[in-house]
């Protein structure tokens, strides 16, 4: 993980606390649930992404200035943003996958008030299953090849979290089988 990345995220989500100030605290902690390339980032070192992609326990309303420039190791500027059109509802999500999230302590974040999460390995492949874009098929093998997941397991999660989807799933069914398959 870039530490110059962490500290891009840790801005954001600093904006994202701080405007929680105020909030009743029984409604406290909001949390936060990060997947995507920036969950990816985390676990495997790979694919820096521009955006954060992740769902919070409440609906809650967004500061406005929710980007960070910043640079890498390397001296290339890049940009990192809130994405505040993901919506989890279209992904295959497992029902137990928030409760299995991990936590993500952030330098300047008190995590009484906004507690960051990152899906675990296995639900954040599991998530990429049902858009399955290359970006997909290539993180769901970073994870492999870090042995954060293996083929078994992400075929038991992805087929116990196809009980929560609804729609035609013949076409998930084989990326299931497709994404099992570049595992194994």
């Amino acid at each position: 993980m870039r530490r110059e990345f962490l500290g891009a995220l840790a801005e954001i989500v600093g904006r994202i606390a701080a405007s929680l100030h105020g909030v009743a605290p029984v409604v406290l902690p909001i949390h936060m649930y990060i997947a995507g390339g920036a969950a990816l980032h985390f676990y495997t070192g790979e694919r820096v992404s521009n955006d954060v992609d992740a769902a919070f326990s409440h609906r809650i309303a967004l500061p406005e200035d929710l980007e960070v420039a910043w640079r890498d190791a390397d001296g290339a500027s890049r940009l990192l943003y809130f994405d505040r059109n993901y919506n989890d509802t279209l992904a295959l999500l497992h029902e137990d996958a928030y409760d299995d999230s991990h936590p993500l302590p952030l330098p300047g974040v008190d995590n009484a008030v906004l507690d960051v999460r990152l899906l675990s390995p296995l639900d954040l492949a599991v998530s990429k299953l049902s858009r399955f874009s290359g970006q997909d098929r290539e993180d769901i093998l970073a994870l492999a090849r870090h042995a954060l997941i293996d083929a078994a397991g992400l075929r038991v999660r992805a087929d116990e979290a196809l009980g929560g989807y609804v729609g035609d799933l013949a076409r998930v069914r084989n990326t299931i089988d497709i994404a099992c398959r570049m595992i194994a």
